[in-house]
């Protein structure tokens, strides 16, 4: 291919997620190289069992905006990938497969974020930008139901992609030592805590936000029900039975 790409470290420590895009497409060269650097991911088992939907249709992309809770570049992105667990192919070719188990559907969402990095990844040493969407499972059986999506397959999240129209500064994550133990799990520094949370500070200050901190985010996601309806959903497409 002729394509330019990045240096890949380079491009993993300038990730930004992306929310505006101009109005160019992403070329067929560019997309048929992210498919290639999709499908060359790790896979556990080798059963490949993630199934991309890219939703070109307007009138779809409408009705997964609202799902999303509006949020306005799942319709106007370039482009709108929506990755799907999928043990209906593995249906088709084997037909005693047990996709219910628990552990079956722990390796699909697993090779999904590795298939998904790999397509960000590329997607952005290309010069592309993008992000995800977990508000796909806001309402996740009406995306099931727009996407036309058969028993044993599960929607987890979504991807818009395109050529940048905003630049970002670099979100500041966790430093090492609060995610990395050596030999045992090792409860992590309070002061160490403190001083990113002062990083997370400054950053939302930049952006004119108001003051939010990694506290915040977690108060906010976790404490309450986290999709409560994920589960039944998941049993009634025959998965996470057991």
């Amino acid at each position: 291919m002729a394509l330019h790409s990045e240096p890949t470290l380079a491009t993993q420590l300038q990730h930004r997620s992306i929310r505006e895009f101009t109005t160019e497409a992403v070329s067929d060269e560019m997309r048929a190289a992210l498919y290639a650097a999709a499908a060359s991911g790790a896979t556990s088992n080798f059963l490949q069992s993630t199934h991309i939907i890219r939703v070109t249709d307007v009138e779809k992309r409408q009705q997964l905006r609202q799902i999303c809770a509006g949020q306005v570049y799942v319709e106007s992105a370039p482009e709108f990938w929506v990755f799907v667990i999928d043990f209906a192919r593995h249906r088709a070719l084997v037909n005693d497969i047990q996709a219910d188990w628990l552990e079956a559907s722990i390796m699909g969402s697993i090779d999904a974020g590795i298939m998904a990095q790999n397509v960000l990844l590329a997607a952005e040493s290309l010069g592309l930008g993008g992000c995800y969407i977990g508000a796909l499972r806001n309402d996740v059986a009406a995306a099931a139901a727009i996407l036309d999506l058969p028993a044993e397959t599960l929607p987890v999240f979504g991807m818009c992609l395109g050529h940048p129209a905003q630049n970002p500064v670099v979100k500041p994550k966790l430093p090492a030592p609060l995610f990395v133990s050596e030999n045992t799990y090792q409860t992590q520094d309070a002061q160490a805590v403190a001083a990113y949370e002062e990083q997370v500070k400054a950053y939302y200050a930049e952006r004119g936000s108001a003051v939010a901190t990694w506290e915040d985010a977690i108060r906010k996601t976790l404490c309450k029900p986290v999709r409560p309806h994920m589960l039944p959903f998941a049993q009634q497409q025959g998965l996470i039975k057991r």
